[in-house]
């Protein structure tokens, strides 16, 4: 028996995770009917948080979900009874086989390593690509952001300082105009009389 096979046999009922009766039975190799014989004998062993008897629609709903083999050996009317982890612990000290020790041994673990699994899920890659990457979007848009701002600040900048130079020609051409000369003019008939 495989831990992971095991962790395929608890379910999440009413909160809890729980094994059902002819599941446990199964891996106990004894019937489902002598192992609730056995829950029966010694019930003050088990309180309704270790053990439960599960609702019609509660077994309705889940039996249409599990593949079960050991179905054909229960009652259609036998409703059956869901294990907590407790109870299944408590079921070590009600059925002493050596078979039943040790498959009680790797249910717990399955228990254990289910829980652990809850506490501490697994990482998961695409996740963390997908937190790496809005990083990086946000990033890559605050910087272009700035570099619009920066941008629209030097496209300012620019226009002044072309309006400037623009401002500069045109007194510099008003200033290196040709001026009139400043005096009298010499007439044509006043040279040809000098010469």
């Amino acid at each position: 028996m495989e831990l992971s096979n095991i962790q395929k046999k608890i379910y999440e009922i009413r909160g809890c995770k729980v094994m059902l009766d002819f599941d446990l039975a199964e891996m106990y190799q004894v019937e489902t009917r002598a192992l609730n014989q056995s829950v029966k004998r010694n019930i003050r062993r088990f309180p309704c948080d270790f053990m439960f008897q599960l609702t019609n629609t509660e077994w309705k709903s889940m039996s249409s979900q599990i593949v079960m083999t050991s179905r054909v050996k229960r009652p259609k009317s036998a409703i059956p009874f869901a294990f907590t982890e407790h109870g299944v612990t408590m079921l070590s000290s009600v059925l002493k086989s050596d078979v039943a020790i040790d498959a009680n041994i790797l249910i717990i673990r399955a228990f254990v390593s289910i829980r652990h699994l809850i506490v501490n899920p697994p990482t998961d890659k695409i996740c963390e690509l997908q937190n790496e990457m809005e990083k990086l979007k946000q990033y890559i848009e605050d910087t272009f952001s700035d570099y619009n701002d920066i941008n629209e600040d030097t496209r300012m900048q620019l226009e002044l300082i072309n309006e400037t130079l623009i401002e500069l020609q045109v007194k510099n051409k008003e200033l290196n105009k040709p001026r009139n000369p400043v005096g009298f003019k010499l007439s044509q008939c006043s040279k040809k009389t000098e010469n």
